[in-house]
């Protein structure tokens, strides 16, 4: 059900789609817990805007003959997925609907390196060989650079603004940046997807998210931040326990009827 290397498209959207799926995830669980409320809107709606991509994405797979789109995103256990390990993360201590004690510092910091990459990734998208990976790029654009504005603007303010504040963005940054090691890779499906001309190369990209993300890091005093070897690559199944949590808990009425149609 993951695909394999004989088919790179299929492997890069899984990685694409299980990207955006877990990422919106983590980003409902803030429903009602942001710090005001129309942070609270706002931030839903870009939640729900990736939930969108991930779902445009996992569609392409079914049309691929992968296997259905929901049950793609649904069923599949941690074992087969191609996400990162820092979407997997969970936000902070407790469950969110038992004494959450969440990380505003942390969703900051995560959801703004994550887009910035997720933008790079896009952008690298808009020229590739295949032509639905171009179209799915022109339509994820559209709505990420406003996502972009919106964590830029939240990752400027807290670093600049009192002691404590930086003090909590900076550990913040350093336990995000620890978990980024697979955010570009392909892990072992690199090759293929790079000849076959679906997307730039893992190096071209992270350089040149260095050089877009230079002027914020420049803005908050702040060494612009370089990825190192992943200790785990979610491309390549390697996992934390937190995933299998994650899918349980979002696939939990959706398995209860897996004939219904939702």
């Amino acid at each position: 059900m993951t695909g394999n290397i004989e088919n790179p498209v299929v492997e890069l959207l899984f990685q694409l789609a299980d990207d955006d799926y877990l990422f919106s995830y983590r980003g409902s669980e803030w429903l009602g817990l942001a710090p005001h409320i129309e942070e609270d809107v706002a931030f839903s709606s870009i939640t729900q805007d990736t939930m969108g991509h991930a779902t445009m994405f996992y569609r392409l797979l079914e049309g691929l003959g992968v296997g259905v789109a929901d049950s793609l995103a649904h069923i599949r256990p941690a074992s087969e997925r191609k996400n990162s390990i820092l979407v997997e993360r969970p936000n902070g201590e407790g469950y969110y609907m038992d004494n959450p004690q969440y990380d505003w510092a942390y969703a900051v910091a995560r959801n703004y390196i994550y887009t910035t990459a997720k933008k790079i990734k896009i952008d690298s998208l808009k020229s590739s060989s295949d032509e639905t990976l171009r179209d799915a790029a022109v339509k994820v654009s559209m709505e990420i650079y406003y996502h972009l504005l919106h964590w830029k603007t939240w990752f400027v303010q807290l670093f600049n603004a009192t002691e404590d504040a930086r003090k909590r963005m900076t550990t913040a940054l350093e336990k995000v940046l620890a978990d980024c090691g697979d955010l570009f890779s392909y892990g072992e499906a690199a090759t293929a997807i790079t000849n076959a001309g679906l997307i730039e190369s893992e190096e071209v990209l992270v350089n040149r998210w260095i050089e877009y993300v230079k002027p914020v890091f420049e803005t908050i005093k702040v060494e612009v931040p370089t990825f190192g070897k992943p200790q785990q690559n979610g491309r390549n199944q390697e996992h934390t326990k937190e995933l299998q949590q994650a899918i349980d808990t979002m696939s939990e009425v959706y398995a209860t009827d897996l004939a219904a149609s939702w």
